[in-house]
Parts: C-alpha cells; sequence; structure tokens
C-alpha cells in the first residue's frame, strides 16, 4: 500500500515545551491531508485537537496545535489522525498506519522527569578493569594468594595475553594485573579516540576477577588501587571534560561480605539465625539454606524489605549510592546490575518501588547523574521517565543487530530477518519509550557478557564496518567495549574479557575507521539527537536519516551481493536540491527536486552530511 507520507519529529524541530504547553509540529507530503487531528487522552478519555497549516518545507506541508500537558499523570501520550476524502491515517511512533494503533505505541512526553542532556552528547567506552592495562605491578594478585569463598580455587597469576580459562576451572579468579594506574596511564589513547565518557565494570573489594560478588561496597579493590586513586582519576577525567559510570551491584553481595560472612568468622548472617544481619538475606528458617541470585549460591540475595538494608543501600546520608556521587569521588552515573531482579525476595516484589528509591537517591545528590539500568531483554517498563534514565539497550539495538548481521540470537539460535523485519524491530522497540530516554539508551554490539561480534560475525570484515557505522549513526549513545577498536576477539564469557592487545594498536585498521566514525558523532548534533527518518528499505538494504534543523547524516547499507542503485526521497526532509558529501570519500552528490540518487556497493555501507 503506499501511503502519504507524515512525520512528527519529536527534537525541537517537532516538539517545543512552554510550562505545561507542548507546541506540536507534524510535517505532511503537500497536499494529500484535508485535516489532521491530534489525539490524547488527558482524563483517560478522548479529545481531538485539529491542527493547523502554519506552513511548509520543500514539498512538505507544516501542520501545527497545542497540546496541554496531562496532570493526572507524569506521561502525556498522543497519536495523529489524518484524513483525506477517503481513507484514514494515523502517525504512531513507529510511523503510519491504515487503523488506530495500541496505546504502548503512542508517541510519549514525562513532563517530571528527564534524563542528563549530557547523555546524548557522549561516546562512552566499557572497561573490564583487570583486562585493560596493568599500571602498578607491585599490587597484582599472587598465585595462591588467597581461595574464593565457597569454592575449592585459589587465585592465579597469568601473564598478560595469556589464554583466558572457562568458569569450570580457574575462570573466576585468573589475574592479569589491570589497575587504575593502567586506566589512568591510557587516558590519552582514549581522548585521541574520541572517548568522552567511561563505564567500569565492578571496582570494589571483591575475590573474583568479574567483581560482581562485592566484599566491601565503600573500598577501591586493592588490588586496583586505593579510594584516593579514584578520587584522583574521577578528578583527571572531569579536568579532561570527560565522565565515568561505576558499576553497582546491589541486588546481591558476595557470601564473603561481612554482613553474610559463609566463613563464621564474626556474627554475619550465615553464622547465626540470631546474627543482627539475618534479616539482611532470605534464610529457610533457622536453616543454613538461602536465596542466591539465580541458585548460584556464591551471591546471596539482598532483602530490600529490611529497613537496615534500605539505609545502607539507597537511604542514609552516606549509603552506596550517594557516597560515590558525592567529592572526593563525583562519579557521574551508576550502571546498576541485574536492576530488574532486586526487591522483597525470588519474584523481585515491589521492584519498581525501589528503582524510583535509587532514582531519588542519586537524584538528590546530583541531579544531573545517569541512572543505567542493566536488562538483556524488554526494559519499556523501566524506561519511562520515573525509574531509569536508559538502558543498556540489547533489546532495541544489539539483538536485532546480531540477528541480522550474524544470523543468531541472543541465545546464539539461528534466526533469519531481513531488512524490513530489522527496521521494525528498530521502531518498535523505540516507540515504546519517550524520545529523551530513547537518546540516553547505552547501544552496544557486545559487553562483557556476550560473545565478541567480531568473533560472532566470523571476522566478516564488511559487516563489522556496517555495525560499527549504524553504532555510531542510529538514536542512543554508543558505547563501545574495550579492544573493539583494534578487532579484540572473544567467544563466551570469560573468553570475552581477554587482555587488551597493546601491540596492535599502531597496526590495527579498525582503530583510524573507528576515530573517524566517533569524530563525526562528536561533531554532529543530528547524530546526537537528531530524529530518526527511514528513507529506503527493501530485503537486503536500509538507508535512514538523522535529522536536527538544518544538519542531516543519511546512514545506510547493503547487504546483497550486487551493488544498489536507489533514489532517496530527500523530499521527506524537507530538501529539494542539496549537495551531500560522502563522510569515508570525500566524493559529492547532488538531489534533484527532492530525490538524492545513490549507489552502495554490495556488502558495504552509505555515509553522507548535507
Amino acid at each position: 500500500m503506499n501511503q502519504p507520507f507524515l512525520y512528527h519529529p519529536q527534537t525541537n524541530d517537532g516538539l517545543v515545551r512552554e510550562g505545561d504547553w507542548l507546541t506540536i509540529r507534524l510535517f505532511a507530503e503537500q497536499d494529500k491531508f484535508d485535516s489532521i487531528k491530534l489525539r490524547h487522552e488527558p482524563d483517560n478519555e478522548e479529545y481531538l485537537i485539529a491542527l493547523s497549516k502554519v506552513g511548509s518545507k520543500g514539498k512538505l506541508d507544516i501542520w501545527q496545535a497545542t497540546l496541554p500537558l496531562s496532570i493526572d499523570k507524569d506521561v502525556t501520550y498522543y497519536v495523529f489522525k489524518a484524513l483525506t476524502a477517503t481513507s484514514q491515517y494515523w502517525l504512531d511512533a513507529r510511523g503510519i498506519h491504515s487503523r488506530m494503533p495500541g496505546r504502548e505505541y503512542h508517541f510519549k512526553y514525562n513532563r517530571t522527569d528527564q534524563p542528563p542532556s549530557w547523555v546524548a552528547e557522549q561516546v562512552f567506552y566499557q572497561i573490564f578493569p583487570d583486562r585493560f592495562c596493568n599500571g602498578d605491578s607491585s599490587i597484582g594478585v599472587e598465585t595462591g594468594e588467597y581461595q574464593y569463598p565457597n569454592r575449592n580455587r585459589q587465585s592465579v597469576k597469568k601473564q598478560w595475553g595469556e589464554p583466558v580459562g572457562n568458569h569450570g576451572n580457574s575462570g573466576a579468579v585468573e589475574f592479569y594485573g589491570g589497575d587504575l594506574a593502567g586506566i589512568e596511564s591510557k587516558l590519552d589513547y582514549l581522548q585521541d579516540l574520541g572517548i568522552t565518557s567511561l563505564y567500569l565494570n565492578p571496582i570494589f573489594t571483591s575475590y573474583s576477577n568479574h567483581k560482581y560478588d562485592t566484599v566491601d561496597y565503600y573500598s577501591i579493590d586493592p588490588k586496583f588501587g586505593t579510594n584516593q586513586q579514584f578520587a584522583e582519576l574521577a578528578d583527571n577525567l572531569h579536568q579532561r571534560g570527560m565522565r565515568v559510570v561505576l558499576d553497582a551491584v546491589l541486588n546481591h553481595t558476595s557470601v564473603a561480605h561481612p554482613w553474610f560472612d559463609v566463613l563464621e568468622e564474626s556474627n554475619g548472617a550465615y553464622t547465626s539465625p540470631d546474627s543482627p544481619y539475618r534479616d539482611y538475606y532470605f534464610f529457610n528458617g533457622d536453616s543454613k539454606q538461602y536465596v542466591g541470585w539465580k541458585g548460584i549460591d556464591t551471591l546471596p540475595v539482598l532483602n530490600f524489605h529490611n529497613d537496615d538494608v534500605r539505609d545502607h543501600i539507597y537511604r542514609g546520608q552516606d549509603s552506596v549510592i550517594k557516597h560515590w556521587l558525592k567529592p572526593p569521588y563525583n562519579i557521574d552515573g551508576w550502571r546498576f546490575d541485574v536492576i530488574h531482579m532486586l526487591g522483597e525476595g525470588e519474584g523481585a516484589a515491589n521492584n519498581a518501588h525501589y528503582v524510583r528509591a535509587f532514582r531519588e537517591s542519586m537524584k538528590s545528590v546530583n541531579s544531573d547523574s545517569y541512572m543505567l539500568g542493566e536488562h538483556f531483554f524488554e526494559a519499556t517498563q523501566w524506561l519511562q521517565g520515573d525509574q531509569e534514565d536508559g538502558a543498556m539497550n540489547y533489546y532495541g539495538f544489539a539483538h536485532p543487530l546480531r540477528a541480522l548481521l550474524a544470523r543468531k540470537d541472543i541465545a546464539f539460535d539461528p534466526i533469519d530477518i531481513d531488512c524490513h523485519e530489522f527496521l521494525s524491530w528498530l521502531q518498535e522497540a523505540s516507540a515504546k519509550v519517550p524520545w529523551s530516554n530513547q537518546l540516553s539508551q547505552l547501544n552496544q554490539l557486545d559487553s562483557h557478557d556476550t560473545e565478541r561480534f567480531v568473533t560472532t560475525l566470523g571476522g566478516n570484515e564488511s559487516r563489522l564496518a556496517i555495525a560499527l557505522q549504524l553504532l555510531m549513526t542510529y538514536v542512543g549513545t554508543p558505547c563501545l567495549y574495550y579492544g573493539v577498536e583494534v578487532g579484540l576477539e572473544g567467544t563466551h564469557d570469560p573468553d570475552n574479557r581477554r587482555c587488551f592487545p597493546w601491540e596492535q594498536v599502531t597496526t590495527s585498521k579498525w582503530l583510524p575507521y573507528c576515530k573517524q566514525l566517533i569524530s563525526l558523532r562528536k561533531a554532529s548534533p543530528a547524530l546526537q539527537r537528531g530524529s530518526f527518518v527511514p528513507l529506503y528499505v527493501d530485503q537486503s538494504s536500509l538507508v535512514f536519516a538523522r535529522q536536527l534543523g538544518q544538519e542531516v547524516v543519511i546512514s545506510g547499507f547493503n547487504l546483497g551481493i550486487e551493488a544498489l542503485r536507489v533514489s532517496l526521497p530527500v523530499w521527506k526532509l524537507g530538501l529539494e536540491n542539496d549537495t551531500f558529501e560522502c563522510v569515508l570519500t570525500g566524493r559529492t552528490c547532488q538531489a534533484e527536486e527532492g530525490d538524492l540518487d545513490v549507489t552502495i556497493a554490495a556488502e558495504h555501507s552509505l555515509l553522507l552530511t548535507r
């Protein structure tokens, strides 16, 4: 069905707030509609507001209306109904439809809670500290220095670059010596790459190399450095105009945490049913049977129904969440591990209450701090504004990208989708979330929990290049997992946590390519905040534009085995006879009367700026 074009940018081009009112603009194919109405439900009943034509832009009519924000709820929902003499068309956050869409896909605006504006401007870099760089060999873990609690495994010191073991043997207790001094020694490298923010995997005291089993929330692991060193690192980052986000593991602790005390060295919860910490966890009566995260007995789950736990974690003035947001550390945000699982026992009872409480705790110290949640699957309910600012965007970016380019789902089962389905997946996932939260989603190709994407692709360089371009041009905030920029390989956890191969920095073909893409991203407000407009899609190709004001970036790819020649309807952007330049080659091309003819080579990408 050939539908007339309608588009509502949720940027300043199409939405401006003044007090409790939104000025809404809609761009429609010229002279196609008799009337357009904005539908909203301020008291859960339908109201229709007529839009008026207020101007034109190229081959587009501009329609406008004023929308009052809902008073009884934080999030205002709205959708558009456009009429011709014989038909009606509905526009929601996914696109155009022939009937009224369900409410979950309506446009959304949260009048109370917005993510920090700085997040969308960042290029993040995730560091697994033990494997990034060894800056102080005198503090590294020695073989046999300690034994992992509840396991017959002693620490193992390994040489930089040696193969990683697996979780069945020494995988969690192998140490390569990466530390805070190593991170600090590479800040010039990271800035030269174009990185603006660091996300560090856990750095608090723990007996594992991954440190998702915290022993002390208030001390930097001594094998990484000291609290003072971290304060100096954070200060150095801030002086450089960079930011830092830490990983908070607050759903569970280590069995070696003094509150639990599995070794029965004090009066911890495991030691006695009469321990003052007994109700910090979930025990089966007076027995030593307790609830571990996903049944893992080294990770006892915290009970947030307990007042003292609430005070220690988020409510007290020196609670864990507040402590590191304050001087001398002044971190810029928290990434909360398995945040969807915390609560009052198995089943995550009252989870939303505690996620909101975490947010209130953070914002009470620094209203501009970034609250990032870990979700392997759909996170819509946590991303309406009142809970998380953004999530690790597996569901809305990494999963569909893996399915399209590698034909594998997150469980590594086979999946075969084409570009139509890929685009539909992206639009469906993003449409359920307010625009400002879409911009604050953390997009990654891979992480410490997934196989390295280059490995998943079987080393297919063409597809990795396409993936990196999408990472830097799609809606959301890009994050590189350390080593992506030099093509670091790795299968499943823990092999995806190999040592950074510093000897490859001077020879890697990927480093200059990543620098070029990052440079474009940082210089482009359109890529940071611009609207997303699909221009062309077929089974093996997709081209879209990011637009903000007068700036336009066109990004696309062709997975086909033959070159694709296509005419792009840039008139949908309000453009007619504009000149575009290829970012990668410097060549120019000219639109004529709203159409731009381009050719995309087989297994290649397109990247144009206006």
